[in-house]
């Protein structure tokens, strides 16, 4: 790989084999055939016909597929209508979310330019960006889209805007000299990159590199071969759908055998198709009853129902899955400018007649306050517009400080006009401007201290102007020093009287006004984020295109760096081994400097060590790394479409606080999802242990398959909906993340589902004895209207783990809503003669409806004592 930045301009048209005079045409169209066009390339996508079909891909849904095909057989048409209805559903589903979450390219590539200025044959001609070749002599001007890499060759004052690679908001200041030393890209000021915006001055450029060979081009190689992680909950399901097929295909091959024994043993003569066809569909029954068949859509559901809720919170999901994710984040890995500070550069501190002092105490009435003042508003090419800052962050900075103490600098400038200036350039580290105050004129300058203070040789005082000192000259640098460790960025001010012609020659001495630090401040609501991320068990660290004295100030600030904890640059973990980052990563709290690549090796090492991640960012240079996290979450005011496409989720107001907020309510979706499951399972469990039973005690069919169906579909997808709609406990942030791999089967959770769906199972056996006395028509009603409003009186008890006098009735009214749809339905069905023979039947008597009632409730009244002692006893 060359290394463009330590060449000589010489060198590089060596390399290139090209001079200033550009290309020819013949050579260029030579190269764009050997090379191919300057764009991005796209890996292969599935179509969206392969997505469709993958999503069958499916143990649960496969047994289904075989249910309903065998109802076929069986003249059972209904179910398999119903049955195929919600496979199809889920399928839809799924493959939409999958289409939505592919764009990431597609905006990466909208980034290419039109168009590009470049010299060939001698003559400067345009051409349609993808023709551009390496080795083409661009011409960069103020506006230009920067089509290609490329190292300057002649430099006029350019400054370039690279926030989209770096990540970095202010301008960088670019020159044609040679770079020693391996450097970072954020520091290679002689080079230019693609999809950088030209905002000053004008250059000549050599490509260097074009197509996927640029760095947006290598951001684009790590987003193909970045993969999106599984959720945990989605990892969790897939296990636990293994498990639970694998199970059922046992279960259901024991249960279909045994019928057929039991029907040999009364007929050891043989058996008859219809026979082996009614065990067949007994076992497809059993089938049908262990399978939650609404769980896909529930959960689905459940985090819709989430992204709603955080949608008005700021935090905008994008990927349903991301959700459930968010509960058990462990590690937050979050960009500095505008996430954590404000993204506006604001004046801090101002050492000024030997004191450092607040904006707020500068006096116009003081004399070097007023020179100082003045060196702020009119040495300043920038504006405030309708309250917003217009030109570089660091200049309008300054407006605002004159803003703040109750000035307006368009007065001071209507009244003063500029005669001549010499504009900042990187070289000199200065700019000067002139003009004629007070009858006197005056040469005003602004630049970095190590230039400007050694060309003064007079001091502003409280006492009035004096020559400057050696002990002036200590103490000014010390407090340079004392500012520069807390990560302010330090402006010097001078001026002299004079009315000599400004040029940079002229440019001596100085009467030494003062120095003013500004920083991009913390966001006021970010230290008590931070606090409640670690209070939540979640580990905060800051990533960042800045320096890292900068970086470190901040993070000591807002509570992320504390003692004993490590800063790093991007070189610096370049030079980390594997086995030294993993050593090292849990106490690295600040990382500046950083490449794509970087970001990418930092969210995979923490990755590795078992956490979930969160990764924030703006600027393109964070698409690899947001899409490689678990959740990745894009900027939506400062962020480029390239981030918010490769992002799970978008912060509307750009807040780290709101990243907090999302957990909290991704912990609730999980509780929600999880009691949701816990509800559906330990009902389909009573379903089960009821269809053994019979089925052990040679007894009739308890279900039809119809009724079944019923169940899962209809009256208890509301229940377990109001569920996902339960509102947060209060001590979601004060619980550690959960394990991912622990997943939804804990052992207390199996325990459960198994001992309430024990309790349902009993009272609907006894029901279906009580049916039994009559008929075996009757007893199958009896046990189903039973299982139904047991299930129906059970989503209250999967509410939360508290009871339901600790929550309260009333607080979720979905779920009273859900179950009075419920029992509506089985009314219907129970009440409606026509209904009867469509849902397999009987009328039924009073007494018998009552005997239904009174059990139903019996495990709900069981469950609710057990809570009620449970809570007595925590107390």
């Amino acid at each position: 790989m060359k290394q463009w930045y330590r060449m000589s301009k010489d060198e590089v048209l060596n390399t290139l084999g090209v001079t200033t005079d550009g290309l020819s045409s013949d050579k260029a169209k030579e190269l764009l055939e050997k090379n191919g066009k300057n764009v991005l390339q796209e890996s292969k996508k599935k179509s969206v016909l392969q997505v469709f079909l993958s999503q069958f891909a499916d143990l649960l849904v496969i047994i289904l597929i075989i249910a309903a095909i065998i109802s076929i057989f069986s003249g059972n048409l209904e179910s398999t209508i119903v049955i195929f209805a919600v496979i199809i559903l889920n399928a839809i589903l799924g493959t939409v979310q999958h289409v939505k979450a592919e764009k990431s390219l597609e905006s990466l590539k909208s980034l290419s330019s039109p168009s590009a200025k470049v010299i060939r044959d001698g003559v400067k001609i345009e051409i349609d960006s993808t023709d551009v070749v390496e080795g083409d002599i661009i011409v960069l001007e103020a506006g230009d889209l920067i089509v290609a890499d490329g190292r300057i060759i002649n430099n006029y004052s350019l400054q370039v805007n690279e926030s989209s690679l770096t990540g970095e908001s202010t301008n960088v200041d670019k020159n044609d000299e040679v770079i020693s030393g391996e450097v970072p890209l954020a520091d290679r000021t002689n080079m230019v990159f693609s999809g950088s915006l030209v905002t000053y001055g004008r250059a000549l450029v050599a490509v260097t590199s074009t197509g996927m060979n640029t760095e947006i081009g290598k951001i684009a190689s790590l987003m193909n071969a970045a993969k999106e992680k599984k959720t945990p909950l989605q990892v969790s399901l897939d296990k636990f759908s293994k498990m639970l097929a694998t199970v059922i295909i046992i279960i259901c091959v024991v249960v279909f055998g045994l019928n057929l024994w039991q029907n040999f043993s009364l007929e050891p003569v043989g058996l008859n198709q219809d026979k082996i066809l009614n065990a067949l569909m007994f076992a497809v029954a059993l089938a049908v009853a262990a399978i939650p068949e609404a769980l896909g859509s529930i959960v689905t559901i459940v985090q819709a129902m989430g992204t709603q809720k955080m949608a008005r919170e700021n935090a905008v999901i994008k990927d349903l899955k991301a959700v459930e994710s968010l509960g058990c984040v462990s590690v937050i890995c979050s960009d500095k400018t505008g996430t954590l500070t404000q993204n506006k550069m604001t004046v801090q501190k101002i050492y000024i007649n030997g004191e450092s002092i607040r904006e707020d105490q500068l006096d116009l009435n003081i004399e070097s306050h007023r020179h100082l003042l003045y060196d702020m508003v009119l040495n300043n090419d920038s504006s405030i517009v309708d309250g917003k800052g217009i030109g570089d962050p660091t200049e309008y900075a300054l407006l605002e400080t004159f803003r703040n103490i109750g000035l307006d600098e368009n007065l001071m400038r209507n009244g003063l006009s500029r005669i001549e200036e010499v504009p900042f350039d990187s070289d000199r580290k200065m700019m000067s401007t002139k003009y004629k105050m007070h009858g006197v004129y005056h040469i005003l300058t602004k630049g970095a201290l190590d230039v400007i203070l050694d060309r003064c040789i007079k001091i502003a005082t409280k006492d009035g102007v004096r020559p400057i000192t050696d002990e002036d000259k200590r103490l000014i640098l010390e407090q340079n020093k004392k500012y520069s460790e807390e990560g302010l960025r330090v402006l010097t001010f001078a001026y002299k009287e004079s009315d000599e012609a400004l040029s940079v020659d002229t440019e001596y001495d100085y009467t030494f006004i003062g120095l003013v630090s500004m920083i991009d401040p913390p966001r006021e609501e970010s230290k008590q984020a931070v606090a409640d991320a670690i209070r939540a068990g979640i580990k905060p660290v800051m990533i960042t295109g800045d320096h890292k004295i900068t970086a470190t100030a901040i993070a000591k600030q807002i509570g992320i760096f504390h003692d004993g904890d490590i800063a790093v640059t991007g070189l610096e973990l370049d030079a980390m081994s594997d086995d030294e980052l993993d050593e090292k990563i849990e106490k690295i709290s600040v990382y500046a400097r950083v490449s794509p690549e970087n970001k990418i090796r930092i969210v995979d090492a923490w990755q590795k060590k078992g956490h979930i991640v969160s990764m924030t960012g703006d600027g393109v240079n964070d698409a690899p790394a947001l899409k490689k996290a678990d959740i990745g979450v894009a900027m939506g005011i400062t962020g480029t479409e390239v981030s918010k496409d490769a992002a799970s989720m978008i912060l509307q107001d750009d807040n780290f606080a709101t990243i907090i907020k999302a957990v909290a309510n991704g912990r609730n979706v999980f509780r929600n999802i999880k009691n949701a499951v816990l509800f559906l399972l330990s009902g389909n469990m009573a379903g089960i242990f009821a269809v053994l039973y019979t089925s052990i005690m040679v007894l009739p069919q308890p279900f039809e398959a119809v009724h079944l169906l019923f169940i899962n579909l209809l009256t208890d997808s509301l229940p377990a909906i109001a569920i996902g709609m339960e509102k947060p406990e209060k001590d979601l942030l004060s619980q550690k993340p959960r394990d991912p791999k622990t997943g939804i089967m804990t052992k207390d959770f199996v325990a459960l589902m198994f001992g309430q769906g024990a309790l349902i199972a009993v009272v609907t056996l006894v029901a279906f004895y009580l049916g039994y006395q009559v008929n075996a028509a009757t007893a199958s009603t009896m046990a189903f209207a039973t299982l139904t409003l047991a299930r129906l009186f059970h989503g209250f008890n999967c509410r939360s783990r508290n009871s339901i006098f600790k929550l309260g009735f009333t607080s979720n009214l979905y779920s009273v809503a859900a179950f009075f749809v419920g029992v509506f339905l089985l009314s219907f069905v129970l009440f409606v003669p026509f209904m009867h023979p469509l849902f397999s039947v009987e009328a039924l008597t009073g007494a018998q409806i009552g005997f239904i009632g009174l059990l139903a409730v019996i495990p709900t009244i069981i469950i609710q004592l057990i809570k009620v002692i449970g809570e007595r006893v925590k107390k």
